[in-house]
Order: C-alpha cells, then structure tokens, then sequence
C-alpha cells in the first residue's frame, strides 16, 4: 500500500504539465495501475476516457484487483461485456475533488449509483479511498483498494 501511496503522491505533486496527460495516462505513468489500464484496453474504452470528460475515476490499484481469484478475474477480463460495466461503474460523469464529496448516492457512467460515506475516512461502496485529487486534463483519479462490483 505504501508503493501506492507513494506513487500517486509522486503524481499528484508534478508539475502542471503533467496535467496535459489525461486520466489513461496519468493511471499508466503512476505504474500500480497495470491491471486496470490492460482492462481498460481490453473493453476498448481507452478513446473514451482520453476523451474531453471531465471523469472522476475510482480507480483500484494492482493491488485491489489481486484481492480477486485468479480464474474469476481471467474469466471478467475475457467477458467484454461485464468488464465494461465493472469499469464504468469505477467512473463519474463529472470532476469531483476530495473537498467536495458528500456523502450519499452518486451515478455513475454504468447507470448504478456507488454510495459514498465520509465517517472513518472516504468509503465509496465497500472500497476505502486511499489517495485522492490526482489531476489529469480530463478529470481526477481517486486510488481505492478495492475493486467495485455492479449488482
């Protein structure tokens, strides 16, 4: 966790040239983000999120998605189908920063809303928010340690 941490701090305190990389560029220059850039890719929405947005990506680091059985993450990347929609379930219609989240209901580009709560630090369905407000041209990324599921 702390790679993870570390390389998003590394992000987070670039430059604002760095900001000229959208989101899909800024999760592959971050490095923890392997397997969510190659599902990205694999459900062919990689001109989509380059796209103007603005997106607000929940995005599971690696090692979210090693908390996922083997077989049962192969069998999501191999079904293009469900991967979209896991994916744009971790993605917001809009630019949404750390000081302006509020608990509650939020929609997503998948149409299923994730439920945000603030108590003990940021929760966004089961998932705890890691590191926060990673800038990209096109919208930010928020870093969670776990991969979200549609019902």
């Amino acid at each position: 966790m702390k790679k993870t941490l570390i390389a998003f701090a590394l992000v987070a305190g670039s430059t604002m040239s760095a900001w000229a990389k959208d989101v899909v560029d800024t999760a592959v220059g971050a490095g923890n983000f392997k397997t969510l850039v190659a599902a990205v890719q694999a459900a062919g929405l990689v001109d989509t999120l380059k796209g103007p947005g603005p997106f607000t990506i929940f995005a599971p680091s690696d090692e979210a998605f090693a908390k996922i059985p083997k077989a049962q993450l192969d069998a999501l990347l191999a079904d293009k189908a469900a991967l979209t929609k896991v994916l744009t379930y971790h993605v917001v219609p809009a630019k949404v920063m750390a000081a302006d989240v509020k608990e509650g209901q939020v929609p997503t580009v998948q149409g299923q809303a994730l439920t945000v709560r603030t108590g003990a630090g940021v929760m966004v369905n089961q998932s705890k928010v890691l590191a926060t407000d990673v800038q990209a041209s096109n919208g930010v990324i928020h870093v969670i340690d776990t991969v979200l599921m549609p019902q």
